[in-house]
């Protein structure tokens, strides 16, 4: 009996062993199949500038194989995403999202919002809606979709939609991080607000990821000096009595 016992017990060391091993591996695995990109934002005619911001960058990689399946979204989200009014401001600022996904606009205010959109990506006008409701947009189709509340001129946010899982944000020092990217040949796409449509269209190509290559080549970006945040409301006048000029959207 103690021999069964001491046999049993042997398996049952064993078997947690083997799970740990299992555990250590998928982790060490998640983390080698994280992909770093470094941005620099050019902000003057000369160069970057000390300490300039190279936040809020838009990266992601589109596979090149057709057919391939994109799998699980990158960052999965238990909720739906959000952006919130709060203080005459959207918050955050710049969302990045799947095709497909739905965004919740929550009212946080005290007193009446508006959310529209009629530039390139989804276009849709909310209407006018009290402090402590809600309403939610399908987000179907990938394109940069500016957001703008008809009542305060100085709001103003972006929804990124791509058709893919693997995508990031740049933090203040132009680091961005994709998880759970497979190895394989992508397209590198980049978006950011105060550049030309142009010049960013300049900086897609094609990328490999493989084990032994899990960092791209950084990515230079240049700002667009005339980018103004300012726009007419969604009949095309001028706010009253603020706002008076087009948005230059890129």
């Amino acid at each position: 009996m103690r021999t069964r016992s001491k046999r049993r017990r042997v398996r049952g060391f064993t078997s947690l062993a083997f799970l740990c091993l299992c555990a250590s591996a998928l982790v060490l695995r998640a983390q080698q199949a994280a992909v770093t990109i470094k941005v620099n934002v050019i902000s003057s005619p000369v160069g970057k500038k000390a300490g300039a911001d190279s936040s809020s960058v838009v990266v992601w990689l589109t596979p090149l194989k057709p057919g391939a399946d994109p799998g699980a979204p990158a960052q999965p989200t238990r909720s739906a995403p959000q952006v919130a009014q709060i203080n005459k401001n959207f918050e955050p600022h710049l969302l990045v999202i799947q095709t497909g996904a739905a965004v919740e606009f929550p009212n946080r205010d005290p007193f009446l919002h508006n959310v529209f959109s009629l530039f390139d990506g989804k276009r849709f006008d909310l209407g006018f809606y009290e402090a402590g409701s809600s309403k939610n947009v399908h987000f179907d189709r990938p394109g940069v979709s500016f957001l703008f509340c008809n009542i305060h001129p100085e709001m103003s946010a972006a929804v990124v939609a791509v058709d893919t899982p693997y995508f990031g944000i740049s933090d203040r020092s132009g680091r961005v991080t994709i998880a759970g990217v497979p190895d394989g040949h992508y397209q590198l796409n980049v978006w950011y607000e105060r550049s030309l449509p142009d010049d960013l269209k300049k900086l897609s190509r094609t990328v490999s990821i493989s084990e032994a290559t899990r960092s791209v080549e950084s990515v230079e970006i240049r700002e667009n000096p005339n980018f103004t945040l300012e726009h007419k409301n969604k009949y095309g006048q001028d706010y009253t009595p603020a706002g008076n000029s087009t948005y230059g959207h890129p």
